[in-house]
């Protein structure tokens, strides 16, 4: 090799990174690169900076300044300054959540209770009060009845199958109504469209800062079956960890509504600090929402199938899926429940009762056993929504929180079990189902 050819042992002075110690440079490398690009991946990248580099002290106050403000209000790409504050991940999912649910904008959390948690925070304050459905999801339950009385906001828990109860439980300091549909775990459908109507008619007669908002948790349905806000509702939540991820690998939340609550909503998240991380919030972007119209069009094709299987056996005492025509509010199912396409679209949630005249809990508890035990396609697991079929008894699990003798009261009997139906062959879930019940 010439000298020309030998590589230089000194640092080009033009470069002048290479100026720097090797063990300096590992760490920075070149600092600045044409190689960040987010405008061509066809895949978004995953941010993996807790915080970001800011060009100048003036550039960190303008971030600061304009932190909180819709980034519709910007002439130019948001500032980021900090992880908790904001990042582009969780942006582009915000972004595309919104679109699915038609809503005007959307902020995503840590889980679906760090969502719904914001969403009552930022809408009712202390001296306030909230009207909720007497049957909710047990954290939801927990949150309403242990929480939220100790920052002195009152509650009443009415059944909103019944329009005229939830007229009667709305008070002076009344601020938000808030509800399920379908309900978890049993299945009931809360029109949307009514509780607005009860809505409008108390809030013409207020000032809008007293208004009573309607906030919809959406998370049984989702936005490819039912989109609340266009049926009435002012909020929506979701779990993003349920069917809007899909695929059981990342827990989070999201809150969509009218841009006038997007600064409350993150300030709160920024101060009670329940952001999503951007590497859960990035399989959603890029894996679950993506494939929830596909998801969901299978699920519910086979929700079918195994509903009126269930209907038909002798151990069953009763089925509730919206799809069935013996669905105690199939009019409001087929009303409320539409896909993207205007076409009926009633999820994949069933909510079955095993025969169990003495209600001791016992036949539901053998089937739960024999699926964990024997069952291919059945797996004994809270969550809902994956792309497997997920089995449990919202009695003694998920709504344990609740008192039994509340539960009772509200129609949750220990003989209830709850299916979320996944992407398994239904002749499958249903081979494995026909074999739990037999155990019974």
């Amino acid at each position: 090799m010439s000298d020309k050819q030998k590589p230089s042992s000194t640092p080009d002075p033009s470069n002048e990174h290479e100026t720097y110690h090797i063990r300096s440079r590992l760490i920075h490398g070149r600092g600045h690169t044409k190689r960040w690009d987010y405008n061509h991946h066809v895949v978004p990248p995953i941010t993996v900076s807790a915080t970001f580099r800011l060009d100048s002290a003036r550039r960190g106050a303008r971030g600061f300044e304009e932190f909180g403000l819709d980034d519709s209000k910007l002439d130019h790409a948001p500032i980021y300054i900090y992880e908790r504050l904001g990042e582009p991940t969780g942006g582009m999912l915000e972004e595309n959540l919104a679109a699915a649910e038609n809503g005007e904008t959307a902020l995503c959390f840590a889980s679906g209770m760090a969502a719904i948690a914001a969403a009552i925070g930022v809408l009712v304050k202390a001296d306030e009060h909230l009207v909720a459905h007497k049957v909710l999801y047990g954290c939801t339950y927990s949150l309403i009845t242990n929480w939220l009385p100790r920052y002195r906001v009152r509650h009443d828990l009415v059944d909103m199958t019944d329009l005229a109860q939830v007229r009667s439980a709305i008070k002076p300091e009344t601020r938000a109504i808030y509800l399920e549909t379908p309900v978890n775990p049993d299945m009931k459908l809360i029109d949307i469209a009514g509780v607005r109507a009860v809505a409008d008619e108390v809030n013409a007669e207020r000032d809008p800062a007293e208004r009573v908002w309607i906030v919809v948790d959406n998370t049984f349905a989702t936005p490819y079956c039912q989109r609340p806000l266009e049926l009435g509702a002012d909020v929506v939540c979701e779990s993003l960890t349920k069917a809007i991820g899909g695929f059981g690998t990342d827990i989070g939340g999201a809150v969509v509504g009218p841009k006038s609550l997007y600064t409350d909503l993150i300030l709160y998240r920024k101060d009670f600090g329940g952001v999503l991380s951007p590497k859960s919030a990035w399989p959603a972007l890029v894996h679950g929402l993506p494939t929830l119209a596909t998801r969901m069009v299978n699920y519910q094709k086979s929700a079918l199938r195994v509903a009126q299987f269930l209907e038909t056996h002798p151990k069953v005492e009763a089925v509730f899926y919206p799809g069935l025509k013996s669905f105690p509010q199939y009019d409001l199912a087929y009303r409320q429940m539409r896909d993207y396409r205007g076409k009926f679209a009633p999820g994949s949630m069933i909510y079955f009762l095993v025969k169990d005249p003495d209600q001791t809990g016992k036949p539901a508890e053998r089937l739960i056993d024999w699926a964990a035990e024997h069952a291919y396609t059945l797996t004994l697991a809270v969550s809902l929504g994956q792309i497997k079929t997920l089995i449990e008894a919202p009695y003694s699990m998920t709504h344990s929180a609740m008192p039994d003798a509340v539960k009772r009261e509200r129609g949750l009997l220990p003989n209830g079990i709850r299916l979320s139906i996944g992407l398994e062959d239904y002749h499958d879930i249903i081979r494995d189902l026909e074999q739990a019940l037999a155990a019974v």
